[in-house]
Formats: C-alpha cells, structure tokens, sequence
C-alpha cells in the first residue's frame, strides 16, 4: 500500500488481529492531524465499498465504555499500517463531528473493534453480570492462601509477584478461587513457577494481560483469554500462545526460546526489551509482520533478518549511543513498509537501504546535521519522511548523555535549563566528599537544588508531564544512587520536594 494523502470521507478496511476485517472513515483533517472513527463491521472476508455503505460508527460498550464513539485524532508521526486498505469515499455522517479530541494511532482503531467484538462473543453474560456489578460491592476479603487481605471488589490490576505477594503463600497451593470476589480484574501480575496459574487463567477469560516474570522452563497459555502477555525468564525454552494474543513482549529470555503461536506469529505485535546487538527473534515467529525492538544503546537489524513477511518495525534506544548495525539486513525485507525509529543519535539514519516496499519513514531524534540529505532523498519517491526532535550535532556533543536531552523537543528554553540543571547536579556528586556525614548532607542539598530547579522550570514552562514525570524521578534516582543515598530514602525526598 503506497503511503497517500487522505481527505474527509475516505474509507479504509483495516486488517484486524483476530484475523477478520474491520473499517474506518476519515472525518477531518487540520494540518498534520487526521480524525478517524471505527465503523461498527466485522467479517472474516474483506468487506467492499458498497457492504460499508450506511454502516454506523462503533461505539464502545465494553468493560467500563459507557458508549463512547471510536473516534480518534492521529498524528502524521503515526503510520498508516500495512494492513490498511483504502477502498474509496462516503458521505461522513451529520452527527460526527469532523475533528476529535482525543489522540492516538491508526492502530488504536482495528483494536478497539476487537476488544469490543471478544466482549460481545467471547465472554458470558454472566461474566460480564459480574463485572459490572462489582463497580457497586465496595470493599471485599480474599485470601489466596496466605491469609485474608481486605481489596475494593473494583480492583483492576493485581500483583501477585515478588513485589506485591503478601497475598500468596510462599509454597504450597495457591486459592484461586480468590479471584471469584475479583471480577473487574482483568490484568495480572506474577512471578516463578505455573502453581495452577494457567488453569486459573483459562477458567476466567475476564483476565486479558499478564506480565509473568522469572517464568519457568515451559509456558503453557494455549486455553487462557490473553490478550496481552509480557513474559522474563532466563529459564524459558518454550511458550505456547493462546489463539487471540495480539501483543508478546519479551525480556531477557534465553536465545534457544520457541515459541508456538497460530501462523508463526502473523497475528502478533512482538517487542523485544532489553534488545542489544545480539538480541534475535525467538525460533516459531516467522510469520510476525511487526516488531518493536527496546534496548540500549546499540542494536543490530540482524536481529529481524529472517522475518520475511515483516511489514513494521520500530527501534527505540533507551540509552546513547542510538546506533544501529548491521543495517543492511532490512534490505533482505521484501514486505517492509513502515519504519519507526526513535533517539537514534549515533548513526545516520540515511544510511538505510533502498527499500521498494517502503511507504513511511518516521524518525524522532536524530542530528540535525543529516536531515537535508535524508529529505533529499526521499523527496518525490512516495515515501513519507516525517522528522521530529533534530538537534544540532554540537549540542548533542555536550549533551548526549543527559537524561533531559529530549525536553528540548517540547521547550527549548525549559529543556536547555532542566539539561542544564541535570549537568550541574552531576558536576557536584562526582565532588563530593568522602567524610560519611559531610557527603550525606551535601548529597541532600544538591539533589533538593535539581528538584527545586525543575518545580522552577515546570512553574514557567508547563514541560513535565507524566512521560517527563517519570523521565526526572528516573534521573534522580541515579544521581542519587551516585551519591550513595539509601533508594527507599531518595524515593521519599522526591516526592516530598516535587510540585510537578
């Protein structure tokens, strides 16, 4: 599908995870931002122009959805999937407004039409009697075997990990039962062995994520409602999916791991955290058509070589340097249509091979001193090149390695002062001295000054939202590990000092 420019009205079948199809309509669009909404279809052929002729929005009616209307604004950093397919134009309906206030990805929308359909026909009335009725039970007892524990019946999330176990006995059988008094809790939690997990996971559909951590040597979810499943363990050989997964993310796993998922992963979006240089896909993935790799900061194209029916991926450096090797191995790709690439500072990003399948090339943080070559590359090939966060190659020298580099995309002044703020904190803890007391006191004092600092430039700025939130308790929490100040006391002076 060669990348084009969408106008009100433009209908599109979207290729759905399940495995069926689905649609969507274009309602507006204002400058880089088109709005889109859901249209109430699901067929497992691909519907025509003429089937979707009067078909009416989707509205959400699931979980706690009151009826809201899928109706999304969508940046033009967001790609149109592969899976998309524009088929012609219909008249927008009177009663939907032209734009949307509320963002996301054109992705966002081929979801949501599952979600609500797996709600419609995967799940009993009476489980969903339950879940809503629990909205109204207040608190209730549940024990898991390690004694009763008093939660809100409304309960969401729960963890049943390392962290959060004071629920689960430390051996011995685990009551599952307890999640009976749960009926709202759709994700979960867990660590080490099965323990009756699994079986407890295909008994309640309701539950549609894990993150199961230090898993053991076989995973089995095959009869499980899982939707999302996030997955660590060095011990893990092998794991079997269940047939409506759509998202695997996995984590320092061992390089031998197989994974059995219904067409070798062709309905999967697979990330990789933790991904470095010799990071592969597991063996059993080689129908994946997306892949997100998350790492430090090198990574190598190798690692998606033998994925030949991939249509997306997206690198995402978490650490510099932001360099890519083995670059040429995407050329081996013959269906690679959308690439993502994120904080990719330390290599030039122009050095990709030419690609025939390429429509979308999205680059957020690069130096700034390649982007005339990279537009004028693809200037007039039908790709869509956008560019977000270029700096200059001379300000990334000095700043490469400071955790705040990226605010300047939201603020240069407020960014450049918290870089400037991060730098000298830094400066400081690498003096401080030895004498126990002296470097307490002095450790306290100048990472008070780095909060009061950011409380400063927030005030003036208004840069420090969640993401930044996390980004400056992250960088503080190193700092303060640098200055060998105890983790549980630096976690409590950063929330008594910010006001962000």
């Amino acid at each position: 599908m060669v990348d084009r420019v969408v106008r009100p009205g433009d209908v599109a079948v979207m290729r759905l995870s399940d495995g069926g199809f689905g649609a969507c309509q274009v309602t507006g669009v204002e400058g880089r931002v088109t709005s889109a909404y859901a249209l109430r279809w699901h067929s497992m052929d691909r519907p025509s122009l003429d089937e979707l002729r009067g078909v009416e929005p989707l509205a959400l009616d699931h979980h706690v959805h009151g009826g809201r209307l899928v109706h999304l604004s969508i940046g033009c950093w967001h790609a149109v999937p592969p899976g998309f397919t524009w088929i012609g134009s219909l008249p927008v309906p009177e009663d939907v407004p032209a734009l949307s206030n509320t963002y996301s990805s054109w992705q966002s929308l081929a979801d949501d039409v599952v979600r609500q359909r797996r709600w419609d026909r995967e799940l009993s009335a009476a489980v969903k009697s339950d879940y809503r009725a629990a909205a109204t039970r207040g608190q209730v007892d549940v024990d898991f075997g390690a004694g009763a524990a008093t939660l809100g019946a409304a309960t969401p999330r729960l963890d049943l990990s390392g962290a959060g176990s004071m629920w689960v006995p430390a051996s011995g059988p685990v009551l599952w039962s307890a999640l009976n008094q749960l009926p709202r809790c759709t994700a979960l939690t867990w660590a080490g062995p099965d323990r009756g997990l699994a079986r407890a996971l295909a008994d309640r559909p309701v539950v549609s994520s894990l993150a199961w951590r230090d898993a053991p040597p076989v995973v089995d979810l095959t009869g499980t409602g899982l939707q999302h499943l996030s997955l660590s363990g060095a011990d893990v050989r092998e794991v079997r999916l269940p047939r409506g997964l759509h998202g695997l993310e996995l984590a320092a796993v061992d390089r031998n791991l197989v994974v059995y998922a219904a067409g070798g992963g062709r309905w999967l979006h697979l990330t990789l955290t933790g991904a470095d240089a010799q990071t592969t896909v597991p063996a059993g993935l080689h129908g994946v058509r997306e892949v997100a790799l998350d790492g430090g900061g090198t990574m190598s194209a190798a690692a998606v070589r033998e994925l030949k029916e991939l249509e997306s991926v997206r690198i995402h450096w978490r650490e510099p340097p932001g360099r890519l090797d083995d670059v040429a191995a995407l050329a081996s790709l013959p269906r690679l249509a959308v690439i993502e690439l994120v904080d990719g500072y330390g290599w030039d990003a122009n050095k990709l091979p030419d690609l025939t399948s390429l429509t979308h090339l999205s680059i957020s943080g690069l130096r700034r001193s390649i982007v005339p070559a990279l537009k004028a590359r693809y200037r007039g090939t039908g790709v869509r090149l956008v560019i977000e966060g270029a700096k200059p190659d001379t300000w990334l020298a000095a700043n490469l390695n400071n955790p705040f580099r990226d605010w300047v995309d939201d603020s240069a002044r407020g960014g450049a002062a918290a870089c400037k703020a991060y730098a000298s904190a830094v400066r400081i803890i690498d003096k401080l001295p030895q004498d126990r007391r002296r470097r307490a006191d002095e450790a306290e004092a100048v990472l008070r000054a780095l909060v009061e600092a950011l409380n400063s430039i927030d005030q003036r700025y208004e840069i420090i939202d969640t993401l930044r939130r996390e980004e400056a308790f992250d960088a503080f929490m190193e700092l303060a590990a640098r200055a060998e100040v105890p983790a549980h006391l630096a976690d409590q002076w950063f929330d008594d000092w910010r006001g962000f």
